[in-house]
């Protein structure tokens, strides 16, 4: 017993060496991936030198509501009428709902399927074919009632990472559904500091014409004495139409600026119209936080995007890579089949079958190999694309740090300049009234006058809405929120895969 039992052993022991000798010559017959691969890394912030341009202020990061810091409650209305009802949003979540619907497709390719199906056929059976008589040569009636099942082992992952890059991809659409938002609110708040600028502007153009009627007067009452000519009447007539042609085109810029605030809230031209004199304050104080820009990278959506493409683009790859792989699927039914309804439901009908099918590319010309190697050059693309995006994050911080930063210089200079200016305009114009001077020093001052007040107006407006665009460029209030230990992973390249070359 002892002996057949040690030959019996020896036997399998050699039909399971022979076994695996066959399957191995297999594979190494069959197409591979040997030699495709990609060297492509995500950069971290850390690399790229900030310290200088983008220094640490113990400051905060932009809260969701950031532009509640100006203290115009019309401004918050605008923002959460754009966020109800901007097609822009609308289009932005379509598109998230189709990615959440292809990675539910994908969780389903994991999954067994289970199906049942009925036909009823009535076919003429050749009579000279593998049906003999007597049904050979007749029409027959077949009644077919089947339930299925099937499922693929996934031995190689290839529909795990297929699902997981579906996964990654919603997570990118609902990340640009983040960047769509505050893209948006970002345009109504530069747009509507736009509009408090125009309204500013015409407050001075309004002044400027209240000032040029003065001259006008008083240069009419020169000439009746004598000390002027109509020359000088002549070109105060010409300043004064001037200044009230450039008041109606501030009209109009105004009007165009209503139309296009109301066009970002997805709303009809009328709805600009409604929209009242803005009443922006000066804001917070500029501080960057101190986390910088570490922190930038979970705080900026489209980073948090450009991310998970590139995870997605890793599965991707090693999807692809799985295809180079045996391919194991079982099935298994069961029903009745039968000429005719009245034997149908009985046991004689029943069928049933069950089995493995198995599914292994040897010769392919090529197709496996180059459909891996696009795989990994859309990874290269997405990890360019994230390199790119957090280089641009960057360095629109830095850009607008240093624009709040040279604004605020400007100020103090121009509303230096705006207060001589102003008093030298007004000395002006006594002297020309007293008539101690000519009409040219006083439009002399007049128009540096101007110049200074819109200076002023300028540099304050673009101030804010420099504020506003660092407060974008910060993320404006967005936290990532996805799989944190899942985003310690995303930088590592595909060739970390189990699924060696073979």
């Amino acid at each position: 017993m002892n002996k057949q039992s040690n030959m019996r052993r020896r036997a399998s022991g050699a039909l399971k060496v022979g076994v695996s000798v066959m399957f191995a010559a297999v594979l190494s017959a069959c197409v591979n991936y040997a030699g495709i691969h990609s060297d492509a890394k995500t950069a971290e912030p850390q690399q790229y030198a900030t310290q200088q341009s983008i220094p640490a202020e113990q400051g905060h990061w932009p809260a969701a509501n950031w532009a509640d810091q100006f203290g115009d409650a019309q401004l918050k209305t605008l923002i959460d009428e754009a966020l109800k009802g901007s097609p822009t949003l609308e289009q932005a979540r379509a598109r998230v709902a189709s990615a959440a619907a292809f990675s539910e497709t994908a969780k389903a390719s994991t999954m067994p399927r289970v199906d049942a199906s009925y036909s009823l056929t009535r076919q003429q059976y050749s009579s000279t074919a593998l049906v003999p008589p007597p049904y050979g040569g007749s029409w027959q009636t077949e009644n077919k009632g089947l339930l299925s099942a099937s499922y693929d082992l996934d031995l190689w992952g290839k529909n795990r990472e297929a699902l997981k890059a579906a996964i990654s991809q919603l997570q990118a659409s609902q990340a640009d559904a983040e960047v769509i938002k505050l893209t948006l609110t970002t345009s109504i708040a530069r747009t509507y500091n736009q509009l408090a600028r125009l309204y500013a502007l015409r407050d001075i153009a309004q002044q400027e014409i209240a000032q040029r009627e003065q001259i006008d007067r008083i240069t009419a009452g020169r000439i009746a004495t004598g000390l002027d000519t109509e020359v000088e009447r002549k070109t105060a007539q010409a300043n004064l139409a001037t200044s009230r042609a450039t008041l109606k085109s501030l009209d109009g810029q105004i009007l165009t600026t209503r139309y296009q605030i109301a066009a970002l809230l997805g709303a009809g031209p009328d709805r600009g119209l409604q929209i009242a004199r803005p009443t922006l304050g000066i804001g917070d104080e500029v501080k960057l936080p101190d986390n910088l820009p570490a922190d930038l990278v979970s705080r900026r959506p489209d980073i948090v995007a450009a991310r998970w493409r590139v995870d997605a683009m890793t599965h991707d790859v090693k999807e692809a890579k799985a295809e180079f792989y045996p391919d194991i699927n079982l099935s298994a039914a069961i029903g009745l089949d039968a000429f005719g309804f009245g034997r149908f439901l009985t046991a004689a009908s029943r069928t049933a079958s069950a089995g493995p099918a198995i599914h292994l590319p040897i010769f392919d010309a090529g197709e496996l190999r180059a459909q891996l190697k696009g795989r990994y050059a859309d990874f290269d693309y997405a990890v360019a694309t994230y390199n790119q995006t957090l280089v641009t994050a960057l360095s629109e911080v830095a850009t607008q740090l240093a624009g709040v930063r040279s604004t605020d210089g400007q100020l103090v200079d121009a509303q230096t300049a705006q207060d001589a200016a102003r008093q030298a305009d007004t000395l002006a114009l006594v002297q020309y009234k007293a008539g101690l001077t000519n009409q040219l020093t006083v439009l002399n001052a007049d128009v540096n006058a101007l110049a200074a007040d819109q200076a002023v107006a300028n540099l304050r407006m673009d101030r804010r809405d420099q504020q506003i665009a660092l407060a974008s460029a910060l993320g404006g209030g967005f936290v990532d929120t996805s799989n944190t230990d899942q985003n310690a992973h995303i930088a590592s390249a595909p060739e970390t895969s189990s699924n060696a070359a073979h």
